[in-house]
């Protein structure tokens, strides 16, 4: 089953367990400490979109949202009605192109198949899609990986990040998160990556 099919018939069936409902607090903090209200965001995998919400309405005006679903889009729109249609993109990660100033990541990374190739193909293109000196930040799951290519979000941990992240970032900060919501507390990393 591609990506396309398996996450709308998630969003159909409502089984959308990773939907908090509101932006998740480590994204909200580090949005509140950003100064500059006009870089250029993506956030892809959006889903729901609350961190892209919160962005936009406290001033980041060029935050753009990317899902391969297109149900939270909808969804997402009928809640945003002043968020600009064209920065609401249903699209595949891997053929998006654009050129971000930050790109946020949201438990998206944890929702690809965790294949060498994807998870090597996913820092290629986020590489591909920050303008020098851009930022990758957010969170990424820190639990162990398993054999089941089916039971999401599929984990993993620092050293194995770092491996893949090495060829394209620099590490600005990369540590278990302090300030994770409760069910996901000591199950997260939060980092800062530099485009190289």
């Amino acid at each position: 089953m591609d990506d396309k099919t398996y996450w709308s018939q998630r969003y159909e069936a409502g089984t959308t367990g990773w939907n908090i409902g509101y932006p998740s607090t480590p994204i909200k903090e580090y949005a509140d400490q950003l100064t500059d209200k006009n870089l250029k965001i993506l956030i892809p995998g959006a889903g729901n979109g609350y961190e892209a919400e919160y962005l936009f309405d406290i001033g980041f005006k060029n935050v753009h949202v990317l899902d391969v679903a297109e149900i939270p889009l909808t969804d997402f729109k009928k809640r945003n009605p002043h968020f600009p249609e064209a920065q609401v993109m249903h699209a595949d990660f891997f053929a998006h192109e654009g050129s971000y100033d930050l790109i946020l990541e949201q438990t998206f990374f944890c929702s690809l198949v965790p294949t060498d190739e994807n998870r090597s193909r996913y820092f290629h293109q986020m590489h591909q899609l920050l303008k020098p000196k851009g930022i990758l930040a957010g969170l990424w799951f820190d639990f162990p990986l398993t054999d089941d290519m089916e039971k999401r979000p599929f984990g993993g941990n620092k050293e194995l990040y770092l491996d893949y992240l090495a060829p394209y970032f620099t590490v600005r900060t990369f540590a278990r998160c302090y300030n994770s919501i409760p069910p996901r507390k000591g199950n997260e990393l939060f980092g800062i990556f530099e485009r190289k």
